[in-house]
C-alpha cells in the first residue's frame, strides 16, 4: 500500500466534470464511467452475449432477431441472420480457427460464423440439449454448456461433438478455462461450480443454497470469478476450490475480466454495470439500461450488450472510501486503469460549493489495480463535505469518477 500526505498542488477547472458531478443536487454517494451506447441493426430487443472477435470487431447474438450482430469499435453495426429460426442465441466465443462460435438454445445447434458472416450449423446429438454458453478450450476445441440435458458438450473445429453428463443435474449454464487447463462452470439449479477436465473428469464444489451462479471468467489472479444472480453476489474461486463471496446490488448476469486489472459484471434490474477489483472493492456505474452479456473489447473497454443498443464503459476504476477522524481527511484508492489519464480530486460543501481544489496529479496505466491511501492532516472544519475523485483524459473529459460525503464537523 501507498500512503501519501495531501498537500495543495494546483486549481482544478471544473469543466472537465459532466454537470451532473458538480451540482449541489449530489447524492451522498455514487459513481460515472464515461459508457457510449451505439444503436445495432433491428430493434428487436434481448441480445444475449457478446465477444471480441479475431477481427479486431465485437460479435453478439440478437436473440429475438434470430441473428448474429458486429459492431466496431467505432460504433458501425452489421447483422447476419442464422440459418435456424427462432433458435434463441446465446452464447458466443471466438474460436481457435479465425471464426466466432455460438449457441442455439432452441435450435439445439452450435453454430460458426465467419467474419465474413458465411455461417455453418451443427446439430448437438442429444435432442433437447438447450446449448447455453461456449468458450474456447485449451485443446482446440470448443467447450459449450447444455443447460437441459445436463452435460458439457465438446466440438471439433470439423464439427465432431463429444459429450459429458454432469452429475446430479444442476442445469449447466456459464463455461470458462481455468488457468490449471481445465474447464469451469456454473450450475443454476443446484447452486454448484463445477469444473471439467479436458479428459472429461467432473468435480463440483457447492455454494450456498439459492445462490443461481450464471456467468463465470478466468481472473487475473488466477481464480475463476462467477456471479450469483440468485443472492446478488460476486464469488470467487480458486482451482483448489476454496469460495470467497462479495455482496453486490440487484442480480448480476454475466463477468468478464477487464483490461484495467479487474473484474467486470452486468447488474440485471438496476441497469449497473459493476467493477470488482480481485481484493474485492466493488463500484457500481450507472449504464443506463439492463445490460447482459460483457467483454473485453480489444480497444482495452468493456463492451455490454442489452435489449436494443452496444454499450462501451472505459476500463477505469477508482474503489474509493472515505473518513475523517481527528483532524485527519483519509481517502482510500484501490486505483485501475488501462491508459494514461489525470487524477483531480474536488472537495464540495452542503452548500455545493467547490471549495478547494486540492490535488491534480497524471498517472500513466495502472494494471493491475494499486491501492493507496492519501491523508490531508489538518483538514479545515467545513462540516458535511463531498470528496470527489475524477479520472480524466488528456482533452479534460471525465472518463470514471465516485463520490462520497463526510462529516468533517469538530
Amino acid at each position: 500500500m501507498h500512503t501519501t500526505t495531501w498537500k495543495r498542488l494546483c486549481t482544478i477547472s471544473l469543466a472537465v466534470l459532466p454537470l451532473a458531478l458538480v451540482g449541489s443536487a449530489m447524492a451522498q454517494s455514487g459513481a460515472y464511467d464515461n459508457i457510449t451506447q451505439y444503436a445495432t441493426i433491428g430493434t428487436d430487443g434481448f441480445y444475449s452475449s457478446i465477444a471480441a472477435g479475431p477481427d479486431g470487431a465485437l460479435w453478439y447474438t440478437q436473440t429475438v432477431a434470430n441473428s448474429i450482430g458486429r459492431m466496431t469499435t467505432t460504433g458501425t453495426a452489421a447483422a447476419y441472420p442464422v440459418p435456424t429460426p427462432n433458435s434463441n442465441l446465446f452464447g458466443i466465443a471466438p474460436g481457435p480457427d479465425g471464426a466466432l462460435w455460438f449457441a442455439e438454445y432452441n435450435g439445439n445447434n452450435i453454430g460458426r460464423i465467419t467474419t465474413a458472416g458465411a455461417i455453418t450449423e451443427y446439430a448437438v446429438p442429444t435432442a433437447g440439449s438447450c446449448p447455453v454458453w461456449i468458450v474456447a478450450g485449451p485443446d482446440g476445441a470448443l467447450w459449450f454448456t447444455e443447460y437441459c440435458a445436463n452435460k458439457i458438450g465438446r466440438i471439433t473445429t470439423t464439427g465432431q461433438f463429444t459429450e459429458y453428463t454432469v452429475p446430479y443435474g444442476g442445469n449447466p449454464v456459464g463455461v470458462a478455462v481455468g488457468s490449471d487447463g481445465a474447464l469451469w462452470f456454473t450450475q443454476q439449479n443446484n447452486d454448484t461450480v463445477g469444473r471439467i477436465t479436458t479428459a472429461g473428469a467432473i468435480t463440483q464444489f457447492p455454494l450456498n443454497s439459492g445462490a443461481q451462479p450464471f456467468g463465470i471468467a478466468a481472473g487475473p489472479d488466477g481464480a475463476l470469478w462467477f456471479v450469483e444472480y440468485g443472492s446478488g453476489q460476486v464469488g470467487r474461486i480458486t482451482t483448489a476450490g476454496v469460495v470467497t463471496q462479495y455482496t453486490v446490488s440487484g442480480s448480476p448476469y454475466y463477468i468478464a475480466a477487464g483490461a484495467d486489472g479487474a473484474l467486470w459484471f452486468t447488474q440485471y434490474q438496476v441497469a449497473r454495470i459493476g467493477r470488482i477489483t480481485t481484493s474485492g472493492v466493488v463500484t457500481e456505474y450507472p449504464a443506463g439500461a439492463e445490460a447482459y452479456g460483457i467483454a473485453a473489447g480489444p480497444d482495452g473497454a468493456l463492451w455490454s450488450v442489452d435489449e436494443d443498443s452496444v454499450g462501451r464503459a472505459p476500463a477505469c476504476g477508482l474503489g474509493f472510501s472515505t473518513s475523517f477522524s481527528g483532524s485527519t481527511l483519509t481517502l482510500n484508492f484501490d486505483l485501475g486503469i488501462d491508459t494514461p489519464a489525470t487524477l483531480n480530486i474536488f472537495l464540495v460543501n452542503s452548500g455545493g460549493v467547490t471549495f478547494a481544489e486540492p490535488f491534480s496529479k497524471a498517472i500513466s496505466p495502472v494494471v493491475p489495480p494499486q491501492t493507496l491511501t492519501m491523508n490531508w492532516n489538518p483538514f479545515p472544519n467545513e462540516g458535511t463535505v463531498t470528496v470527489k475523485p475524477t479520472l480524466t483524459a488528456g482533452s479534460g473529459q471525465a472518463i470514471c469518477a465516485e463520490w462520497k460525503t463526510v462529516n468533517t464537523a469538530r
